[in-house]
């Protein structure tokens, strides 16, 4: 994934022992990306061809973690005590969310962050255009941070290879450079070649407009500290190996008990010689002169007896079911999963550990999406690009959905009876099950509401 131009463009933002250190984690990032995508390894092969069968349920697990945790975009909320101002930034956060295909963005944003430790995410807006975000996936960005906080990034740099040959001076680096100097945020910006010298350079240490780094690094998993996050691929490689190995044996063993030895004993070397191999063939069998009186020819199939089939099915079943087990994934059959359907809280029962899971990761990507929010309207601000200042008491609440089945009817009629009794207002349970509807949108609701209440009791 990382070229020799990119390893090198790195080096030369990072020096010392630091620098050795990032470097050797890009290089294990780089060979967890190779097992994601199915290059799990075999051993040396013996004298015969054996098969090498990949079944990558690594990458199966990973997009279906991901899948449970965005599989529905989460619902971004703002909230500010001037409601008019607070619904014309929803409406441009929305856009611009969409604009940036953030549900599609997001969900793959996890896998590579389930893959490769972290991602960073980048906020910016060229001049004349809008707002745009992206994620990157960990070999193609380094970052350095404050002393003693790994959260508060100070500068990070962003490469990717932009051609394949091995000519070093016709290769093209795309990098880009963001850092704090005297309280303001400044971008570098251009295209090298293999050896590092600038073919194009679009910015120079320009000033962004921004106070502050619109970059953000997400973690998957780690310690107090850690400022590079842990691979949910690593712990399951060894597992996939295994399987794979087995699974190719497997394959090897049908392959030979098909086709059973011939064993030809007392035979003649001109009978072994003439022997036709093909339906309804005749086998004309001499004995070896050499073999003595009363010993005859003999030509018969050497069958295998050994029977694995349960012990097999029982080891692979046990391997499947650690790798669930390593990322609190059910292991659910169609066939319960049909029993379970009719119940809403029967599925968060099934899907309780893995909801847990998710929630763990939750407490780190809700904070960042919630910076992405409010950072979008900062430089949307700082672009020109807003109807209206950003209210000093402006907050942004981002919420996940699970896409687990609810008890939806239940609920619902809970909440109305919570509406008849004046616990919970006309305008909350209409914002709560239609989010599209938004503060405006349930005032034009209950506006036509009370209109033609009116022209019932007038009527």
């Amino acid at each position: 994934m990382l070229g020799r131009e990119i390893m090198d463009a790195v080096n030369a933002e990072l020096d010392g022992l630091y620098g050795a250190d990032f470097l050797r984690d890009l290089r294990e990032n780089i060979r967890l990306y190779e097992i994601y995508e199915g290059d799990g390894g075999f051993e040396e092969p013996p004298e015969y061809e054996p098969a090498r069968k990949r079944t990558n349920f690594i990458k199966k697990l990973i997009k279906e973690e991901a899948r449970f945790l965005f599989g529905k975009t989460p619902e971004a909320t703002v909230y500010s005590a001037d409601a008019e101002a607070a619904e014309k930034l929803r409406r441009y956060l929305d856009g611009a969310l969409a604009a940036n295909s953030f549900s599609e963005r997001l969900i793959k944003a996890a896998r590579d962050c389930f893959v490769g430790k972290r991602v960073a995410l980048v906020v910016g807006a060229e001049p004349g255009e809008e707002v745009c975000f992206s994620f990157r996936p960990s070999p193609e960005f380094v970052f350095d941070y404050a002393q003693g906080d790994p959260d508060r990034v100070t500068k990070a740099v962003f490469v990717h290879a932009q051609s394949d040959t091995p000519d070093r001076k016709r290769q093209r680096v795309y990098r880009q450079k963001f850092e704090m100097a005297e309280g303001r945020c400044l971008v570098s910006e251009g295209i090298f070649d293999g050896f590092g010298e600038p073919v194009e350079i679009r910015y120079d240490k320009a000033d962004t407009g921004l106070g502050f780094m619109p970059v953000i690094i997400i973690r998957n998993d780690g310690q107090t500290g850690d400022h590079k996050g842990e691979s949910d691929v690593a712990p399951l490689k060894e597992l996939q190996r295994i399987y794979d190995g087995l699974t190719s044996d497997d394959a090897d063993a049908l392959k030979f008990n098909m086709f059973p030895q011939t064993v030809a004993m007392n035979v003649d070397e001109e009978s072994l010689n003439n022997i036709r191999i093909a339906p309804a063939a005749l086998i004309d069998a001499h004995a070896e002169p050499a073999g003595g009186d009363g010993e005859t020819a003999r030509i018969y199939k050497l069958e295998s007896a050994f029977n694995y089939d349960s012990r097999m099915e029982n080891a692979l079943n046990r391997i499947k079911s650690e790798m669930h087990e390593l990322l609190s994934i059910p292991v659910v059959t169609p066939e319960e999963l049909t029993g379970y359907m009719a119940s809403g809280k029967a599925m968060k029962a099934v899907y309780w550990q893995m909801v847990t899971r998710c929630e763990e990761k939750w407490t780190t990507w809700r904070p960042a999406l919630e910076w992405l929010c409010l950072t979008i309207l900062k430089v949307a601000e700082a672009a020109g690009r807003l109807e209206v200042k950003i209210p000093e008491d402006l907050t942004v609440k981002v919420d996940n959905v699970y896409p687990l089945m609810d008890d939806e009817y239940e609920e619902k009629d809970s909440d109305m009876r919570a509406v008849a009794a004046g616990v919970m207002s006309r305008k909350s349970y209409m914002k709560k099950w239609d989010h599209k509807l938004g503060e405006e949108g349930a005032e034009r609701e209950l506006e036509q509401i009370a209109r033609e209440r009116g022209m019932l009791q007038g009527g």
